[in-house]
């Protein structure tokens, strides 16, 4: 496909997510809301499980994207986390930099392909992604 299937968008298939691994555990304890977002969301969606929690890079991320953070059994968007933490319209545009910062430093972690809400998913269970990501939001607060 080469140039023609990256100009239109040619979705690359990653293998299935084996189940019984600790992604699959993790994802499983936030089964609810993550099928909650899929039937909200329309863009593609990348999870990023984390203890307890997982961050949803939507879109196409490093450079067009939002992200949503499930957490203590429900779905935070980027608008709601902004308004919560009273955060500015720059500091929220740095925190998107340094989150597609974060996301390109794991562009060699493997990717896996899992279905939660009639929807594909890539799932990327590097440990590395959700600790930088995680102290990007945590830095974020005030």
């Amino acid at each position: 496909m080469g140039l023609l299937g990256n100009l239109f968008g040619s979705k690359v298939e990653y293998p299935q997510l084996p189940a019984g691994n600790a992604a699959s555990a993790r994802l499983d304890e936030i089964k609810a809301p993550l099928e909650e977002l899929a039937h909200k969301v329309s863009d593609p969606l990348e999870v990023v499980p984390a203890e307890h929690e997982a961050f949803v890079f939507l879109g196409k991320p490093p450079k067009n994207f939002g992200i949503a953070w499930i957490h203590d059994g429900k779905v935070t968007g980027l608008k709601e986390f902004a308004e919560e933490h009273e955060l500015s319209p720059i500091e929220v545009g740095k925190l998107i930099v340094r989150l597609g910062e974060a996301y390109q430093h794991a562009s060699e972690a493997p990717r896996y392909s899992a279905e939660f809400g009639g929807k594909q998913m890539v799932i990327i269970p590097s440990q590395g992604l959700e600790q930088e990501v995680h102290q990007i939001m945590t830095n974020s607060l005030h």
